[in-house]
């Protein structure tokens, strides 16, 4: 690609002025191809039932970060959709309400690829389904299961999720489990089990068993590392950065991620402003919490931090999440021409990070994601509209089509063959 651009400048020579706008559409071009002509593939994007409905429905343009025409417009083909579960009680009361909300939540997805829109969207549960729905013109959903909280002690529910559609599993979220410490841990210093539990590692094997993804994102570092020297099987980590460019918790460090390399993983680069550059982002929020909370005010409702959130009770998240992305629609249209409003993560912060994890473990390694509808969303990819921009930047980085293909979705789907492959020889139909 470097040389060909080359190439064009040498020829605009004599008209240099034009030379840095040509380049622009010279790029542009290129990237616009590479986009149509692959997978493009977010492990993380989370959802609300309320959006799944006769009457509303992402067969409409939402305020949500992701829908189906936002999906068309910026060329997204997969969307990983999260039956998400926040932690609570270690307790049969606490398992029994969180099952609910997962079910709901799954029941949800099917409606969506069942009965909503069945022409527009299919659910995959294996790669060969992935391209055979894109192939088809349709979009994709895939589900992912953030925290097995609601499985109980029962083990036989990682089959039951799995017979519901679920490709990745992970053992907690923010708070620790019944099955493993979480990254929240590093906070107090305060582990229940300095890893996984005896049953967290009952439920390693039965995900390789079954042909699920175990997914380390929100694990605490000693459960990551002994799942990636337990597991028969590639891992991965749906949604996270590297911790030497953002020292948080949720990120993972330069030992973890060699490991994730021989392990054969894959770790999807979370387009979450605090995991990207947090310096930055919180110079951003700090300006922009008056704006959320006054915005959120005229909305009649109660504006939370993120840190917030795991406090706060299902209702309250219900209603948060519902009007989250209608409160930063409006809120970044406020700012948009102040000049004293401090610079948002953005695009190039985030490929920063994929830069950063392709030379220290190959580019075989890295996958994007974006935790939109959850948190995430940057300045240029804040919804599904603008993923050309992330295929766009990497071009201009000097990816090759090959690579970015790869870092799409390629590298995911190679990890999601070989579980299935493993357990296939587990005699798992």
């Amino acid at each position: 690609m470097r040389p060909f651009v080359l190439f064009i400048c040498i020829l605009s020579i004599v008209s240099c002025n034009q030379r840095p706008q040509d380049d622009k559409k010279e790029l542009l071009k290129t990237a616009l191809g590479i986009h149509q002509n692959i997978i493009t593939l977010d492990t993380h994007n989370d959802i609300d039932v309320k959006n799944f409905t006769d009457t509303l429905n992402y067969t409409q343009r939402l305020p949500t970060q992701v829908n189906l025409p936002k999906m068309e417009e910026g060329g997204l083909d997969v969307s990983w959709l999260i039956v998400y579960t926040g932690q609570d009680s270690l307790t049969e009361t606490g398992y029994a309400k969180a099952k609910k909300n997962a079910m709901a939540k799954f029941e949800a997805i099917h409606r969506l690829c069942k009965e909503i829109a069945p022409d527009q969207i299919e659910l995959a549960l294996s790669s060969d389904d992935v391209r055979r729905i894109h192939q088809s013109g349709k979009k994709v959903a895939m589900i992912g299961v953030e925290n097995a909280y609601p499985m109980g002690n029962d083990l036989n529910q990682f089959e039951h999720y799995h017979r519901l559609g679920a490709r990745y599993i992970s053992l907690a979220h923010n708070g620790h489990s019944q099955f493993s410490d979480s990254h929240t841990g590093e906070e107090d210093e305060i582990w229940l089990y300095n890893g996984l539990s005896d049953l967290g590692k009952e439920a390693v094997i039965e995900m390789n068993r079954l042909g699920i993804m175990i997914d380390v994102s929100h694990l605490s570092k000693q459960a990551t590392d002994q799942i990636l020297q337990f597991s028969q099987a590639p891992v991965i980590a749906s949604h996270s950065s590297a911790r030497a460019l953002c020292p948080h918790s949720r990120n993972m460090d330069d030992e973890s991620l060699k490991a994730l390399k021989e392990n054969g993983g894959v770790i999807q680069t979370v387009a979450l402003g605090t995991y990207i550059d947090k310096e930055k982002s919180e110079r951003r929020q700090d300006y922009m919490k008056e704006v959320y909370s006054g915005i959120a005010d005229s909305l009649g409702v109660r504006w939370y931090e993120w840190n917030e959130f795991a406090g706060l009770s299902e209702q309250e998240k219900s209603e948060f999440l519902e009007y989250y992305p209608q409160i930063m629609s409006i809120s970044n249209d406020i700012v948009k021409n102040r000049s004293d409003v401090p610079p948002d993560v953005d695009v190039e912060d985030f490929i920063n990070h994929i830069d950063y994890m392709v030379s220290l473990i190959g580019v075989d390694h890295v996958g994007i994601s974006s935790d939109f509808d959850g948190g995430g969303g940057i300045a240029g990819w804040s919804d599904a509209s603008e993923t050309l921009n992330i295929t766009l930047e990497l071009v201009k980085r000097g990816y090759t089509e090959e690579e970015i293909s790869k870092l799409w979705s390629g590298n995911l789907l190679r990890v999601l063959d070989q579980v299935q492959q493993y357990a296939a020889t587990q005699n798992i139909k």
